[in-house]
């Protein structure tokens, strides 16, 4: 089976680390580019455009946090896998709230590793080949539009900028209106693959994504918490 060409940039300073996601990607098809430290993975992050950014915390140089930061701050928007060590609990919660759109805890098994990146790919090639074949979708929740074709998000007429991932779980969302989901349902249903104890992945984004589309983020509208069950689409005047 032919395997679309995608573009990754992995910055990593392990070097037999980053040789060995690189080759397992590029087995898989994936064109791979690898930069050892902070300043030749900043540089490589604004060179061209990626499908896919695949950043350690650590790094000589400006950290990953610094480079995801960056590249938020330009709007641009390429998926962001962040590999992380197990003690460093705040800085996988600073990083999805810089916008990265997951991580992956070291040690790390490499196979679940390139899952992880096939399943990212999987969902987004399927999203843009349903735009492509299919009549456009435009869903309406209040204020809030959104045109799956285009990937594209209104609040009344002003555009929100959102990461793939946050799009993909507001879209979620917005397709189900009124039906609760739990954490778990959705890490399988919008993040492609089962990971217990990766509960805080779905609250950060959801987070980050109230932050963007509700009127008032402390008093959620759009995306409401039903305790002790999960989360839900409503719209603003289901909500009043």
């Amino acid at each position: 089976m032919t395997v679309k060409q995608h573009h990754i940039l992995v910055v990593e300073d392990e070097h037999d680390i980053a040789e060995l996601i690189a080759l397992h990607l590029r087995d898989e098809g994936y064109q791979v580019t690898v930069a050892n430290d902070g300043h030749a993975g900043m540089r490589q992050a604004f060179a061209r455009s990626w499908d896919l950014v695949i950043l350690d915390l650590r790094l000589p140089g400006p950290d990953g946090l610094s480079i995801c930061k960056a590249l938020r701050a330009e709007h641009n928007y390429v998926p962001i896998l962040m590999l992380t060590s197990k003690s460093s609990e705040l800085d996988r919660v600073l990083g999805l709230e810089l916008g990265a759109d997951d991580y992956v805890t070291k040690p790390f098994s490499v196979s679940e590793l390139v899952a992880r990146v096939k399943s990212l790919f999987r969902r987004i090639d399927a999203l843009s080949s349903g735009a492509e074949s299919a009549a456009p979708e435009a869903l309406t929740v209040g204020d809030l539009s959104i045109d799956s074709a285009r990937r594209e998000v209104r609040v009344g007429e002003s555009r929100v900028e959102l990461t793939a991932r946050e799009f993909d779980l507001l879209l979620h969302f917005a397709r189900h209106p009124g039906r609760v989901f739990s954490r778990a349902q959705l890490l399988d249903s919008v993040w492609g693959f089962g990971h217990e104890g990766y509960e805080h992945t779905v609250n950060s984004h959801i987070n980050r994504l109230r932050g963007k589309i509700e009127p008032d983020s402390e008093h959620p509208q759009y995306i409401v918490t039903v305790w002790g069950v999960g989360y839900k689409m409503q719209s603003v005047a289901s909500a009043a």
